[in-house]
């Protein structure tokens, strides 16, 4: 690791890390698990949508606006938000843990939601769209995948840009776009020049959800990963954006897409499952204690001790690296192999122990009104979402073999 000595730790939460990460904790007890029954009971929440939409979707005013004035009261609102911009600008580290304690519970908690690529705003953009989704007036969504395009997005991409004086026409079609309905902002990539493709050749577009030249079928794609669809084809018809539509650079579209990816799909998977697994964990040893069979707590049986135990070992290991990647990738490290190896594992083990944790409670853990038939959809989905389990398997056997 280039930034640390044989001797250190890989990873070290400084006081103030811990602190936040407390409160987090108090936050998820007191306010959200509380709110838990009446979410998992509603019809109107959707896998992938961001918390101040799927908030306002299941609950009233008066609970979307208390659990706003926390975050905000408390600062967790701009706690992943970059400095020069008013946020706390913490390390990835620390967003780690923090984001564990809040994927404790599927309640969603409201907080600046902003992708690492939109950082890239310039000019006017940063008022357009970049300070609309810090304030959470505004929410994105990110359109990579092709109905023919999903595992090979540079080489099979068939969404096309041209430039027509100083405008650019995108037509084309995106598939299982998440939270495209939903969205203000669609950050879109698209085809510039097919000789080069993803090495120069393809360029990220914002585009406004109610651009003309949009059209969304907001039906969705029914998917077993909730009662509400979020997942959507989006097709572009001649659609004609200005210029200055262009996030970062023309031609660096698809490494902008790898950031995303890099961070936001398969580092932070990390803590996405850790918080469920950890909850799953502490479901299972209680229930385990209360739930008597043949006249013993199932507590005694080795069966289940030793599923207990593997669901302890998963999140201990996970834990272990999603910490010390994160902490490489705020040392500067180039982490794409290392955030491949987090989202494969996470997703794989993080499933394994849903599994565990849904027979250890028999009949009770197929009940609706647990979260654990909802968190195990969710991490088996991950194992496809954001790129296979495959795909990152390639991604990792390829640095193997270069090196």
């Amino acid at each position: 690791m280039n930034a640390m000595t044989d001797n250190e730790p890989a990873f070290q939460l400084s006081p103030d890390v811990q602190a936040i990460c407390e409160t987090a904790r108090r936050i998820v007890r007191d306010e959200l698990l509380p709110l838990e029954p009446q979410y998992l009971a509603s019809d109107k929440h959707a896998y992938g949508i961001k918390e101040t939409v799927n908030l306002k979707a299941v609950f009233g005013k008066e609970v979307v606006d208390r659990l706003t004035k926390i975050s905000k009261d408390t600062g967790h609102w701009g706690l992943m938000v970059h400095e020069e911009y008013g946020g706390a600008g913490l390390s990835m580290l620390a967003q780690c843990a923090i984001l564990e304690e809040f994927n404790y519970t599927p309640v969603p908690f409201p907080f600046a939601s902003v992708p690492n690529i939109l950082y890239a705003c310039k000019g006017d953009q940063v008022d357009r769209y970049l300070r609309p989704v810090m304030e959470g007036d505004k929410t994105t969504s990110f359109a990579q995948t092709e109905p023919n395009a999903g595992s090979d997005p540079g080489g099979m991409m068939q969404t096309r840009a041209v430039r027509d004086g100083n405008e650019w026409v995108i037509n084309g079609t995106k598939m299982w776009i998440s939270m495209a309905a939903e969205s203000d902002i669609i950050m879109v990539q698209a085809v510039t020049d097919p000789d080069k493709r993803q090495r120069g050749g393809i360029t990220m577009f914002l585009v406004d959800r109610n651009n003309p030249g949009v059209s969304i079928d907001t039906k969705g794609i029914p998917t077993w990963l909730g009662p509400k669809p979020s997942q959507y084809i989006v097709n572009f018809n001649d659609c004609r954006v200005p210029e200055d539509a262009v996030l970062g650079e023309v031609g660096s579209g698809f490494s902008l897409g790898q950031k995303w990816l890099t961070i936001h799909d398969r580092l932070l998977r990390g803590p996405y499952a850790l918080g469920k697994m950890q909850r799953a964990l502490d479901m299972s040893v209680e229930w385990s204690k209360q739930r008597v069979t043949f006249g013993k707590p199932i507590s005694t049986r080795q069966a289940i001790q030793w599923k207990l135990a593997d669901i302890y070992i998963d999140i201990e290991a996970l834990r272990a690296l999603t910490y010390t990647i994160a902490a490489r990738a705020d040392a500067g490290e180039d982490v794409r192999t290392e955030a491949a190896l987090v989202k494969l594992v996470s997703t794989e083990w993080g499933a394994r122990c849903l599994d565990h944790a849904i027979q250890i409670h028999g009949a009770m853990g197929e009940a609706l009104e647990l979260p654990l038939t909802l968190f195990y959809r969710y991490l088996r989905h991950a194992q496809i979402g954001g790129g296979t389990s495959e795909i990152q398997r390639m991604l990792i056997a390829r640095k193997l073999l270069a090196d």
